[in-house]
């Protein structure tokens, strides 16, 4: 029924409570096509997307969504979206970057935690907090973190991974997070990763593998522990063409002695050079 649609885009929450109540089955049916959502999207998904004018191409404040999407809500609209969605209305706030749908979802018991489907458009296989970290949206963000959300990066920063690390996990994401603990010294969290096939060598957008955040960072036991798994102190990053033992000097020479550094290079100089 086009009805619901132009009722949603209205932005009129009477309007839209008077039609749930008379067609409380257009809460939960899909609407298709949906912005750059092809298979279209639940509702509460459509809400979630209204940030972003696909006629002129430009995001645009819209308040009021909130209202919209507790009506939606209360006409008994599932707050997990459409079983055949491939993210949730959460991750789709998050991506779109309202924060007012997203604590309206979360307020209704929204699983912080839930994954995108591997072949999502956004984020496969990411979290809500992850599309919101992705898209740059950080007032959603903000709003997920208040609730409890964490990823596996910032997991791995806590030092705590359960619940987070599954089967599922991209790898993109669990070697951000083997980034993140050997930057930290998270000992025990290299060791899950690795533990899970996270590969040791694994490669950010830069090329630059987890002993090198170790190096730089002046992390001398997580380097230790990344070269008795496995990693390669060889491996020249693809930005600055430097190996570990680089960016530890370099970043020795920013800010000087007295940062783990001196012990970091002693484990990674060439025994020749020792």
């Amino acid at each position: 029924m086009s009805d619901v649609r132009a009722t949603l885009d209205s932005l009129d929450v009477q309007r839209l409570v008077d039609l749930l109540a008379e067609h409380p089955e257009l809460a939960s049916r899909r609407i298709s096509p949906a912005s750059d959502h092809p298979l279209g999207a639940s509702p509460l998904g459509y809400v979630a997307m209204l940030r972003y004018d696909t006629s002129r191409g430009v995001w645009r404040d819209v308040p009021g969504t909130g209202a919209i999407a507790q009506a939606l809500l209360d006409a008994g609209a599932p707050v997990e979206g459409d079983l055949v969605d491939r993210e949730t209305p959460l991750m789709t706030a998050a991506s779109y970057g309202d924060a007012e749908v997203a604590q309206i979802l979360i307020d209704a018991g929204a699983d912080l935690n839930a994954t995108a489907a591997a072949n999502a458009g956004g984020v496969p296989g990411g979290t809500a907090l992850r599309h919101a970290a992705v898209f740059g949206m950080t007032d959603v963000a903000e709003v997920l973190l208040a609730a409890g959300a964490r990823d596996l990066v910032q997991a791995a920063v806590d030092g705590d991974l359960a619940d987070v690390l599954t089967p599922d996990t991209p790898e993109e994401d669990r070697v951000a997070a083997l980034r993140m603990a050997a930057a930290r010294g998270r000992l025990d969290i290299i060791d899950e990763l690795v533990a899970a096939s996270t590969p040791v060598d694994g490669v950010d957008r830069d090329g630059s593998t987890a002993l090198h955040e170790a190096a730089y960072s002046g992390q001398a036991d997580s380097v230790r522990r990344l070269l008795r798994h496995g990693a390669d102190p060889t491996r020249r990053d693809t930005r600055f063409n430097g190996t570990p033992l680089d960016w530890c000097r370099h970043q020795r020479e920013q800010v000087g002695a007295g940062h783990g550094h001196d012990d970091v290079e002693h484990i990674l100089r060439p025994r020749d050079q020792v």
